[in-house]
């Protein structure tokens, strides 16, 4: 038996048998897509400050917030396709064995793999909204030069439409996302190591109702120590493809 069989095989069977499984995901998910995560070396926060995306901030110096903004999701993100990782979970969707993902990424990219139960925690790059109207566009639709990109309907500035440093987590996203935790019997966690809060929290729910935990992460986290049931080390995409073949 190869390292690490063991625990696929375990993983493998809950997954198989849970009653309700979701996934939680990070931006460890994204990686081999090519999207850096926010933090650690390398990381974006390590290129650029963080308090860009700091609500006050943008609501002060839009422009300037936008030309940071507009490097970092609208240039990073463009080439980015989904992964194993991503085409896994909508895989397991579309046989009915995962019922949601949580995820707190803005990429879109699991529903550029195909799935449909995707509960975005914190927003959606590919939106944008007029927090004066309320009206929303697909990025596609909206050119960003010049910026900042201003709405159709009343001329007001347009703000990507996820979550920035200061804002409170959609109320629909956090409520949903309770509840698909406290329902789960198997939560697989992909990709975060549970130092984004309230995020982090979605886990211990799940485990507060007796759900066993998977966890695949290239290094051991927070998680591991303290909720995980079985822990599959290794990048996303790599175990996804492990998994797969036992799985189906």
């Amino acid at each position: 038996m190869v390292r690490g069989e063991r625990e696929i095989i375990e993983a493998a069977g809950l997954i198989a048998n849970a009653r309700h499984l979701i996934a939680f995901t990070g931006a460890g998910i994204s990686v081999e897509s090519g999207i850096p995560p926010f933090r650690g070396e390398g990381g974006i926060w390590s290129r650029y400050d963080p308090a860009t995306l700091d609500i006050d901030h943008f609501l002060e110096n839009p422009a300037e917030a936008w030309e940071v903004i507009s490097r970092i999701f609208y240039e990073f993100f463009l080439d980015a396709k989904p992964n194993p990782a991503h085409y896994l979970l909508a895989k397991m969707e579309r046989k009915g064995i995962l019922s949601a993902v949580i995820t707190q990424n803005i990429d879109d990219m699991h529903r550029e793999a195909g799935s449909n139960e995707v509960i975005e925690y914190h927003g959606n790059s590919s939106w944008l909204i007029c927090s004066h109207c309320g009206e929303r566009y697909k990025v596609s639709d909206i050119s960003l030069h010049p910026l900042p990109p201003r709405c159709a309907a009343d001329h007001n500035i347009l703000k990507p439409d996820f979550v920035f440093f200061g804002e409170g987590i959609p109320p629909e996203a956090a409520s949903r996302s309770v509840q698909e935790a406290s329902m789960c019997d198997v939560m697989l966690i992909i990709g975060t190591t549970g130092e984004v809060m309230p995020a982090g929290m979605i886990p211990s729910i799940a485990k507060s109702n007796h759900a066993k935990i998977i966890e695949i992460n290239p290094e051991r986290s927070a998680f591991t120590r303290s909720l995980t049931d079985v822990f599959l080390q290794g990048c996303a995409g790599e175990v996804s493809r492990q998994l797969d073949s036992y799985l189906f």
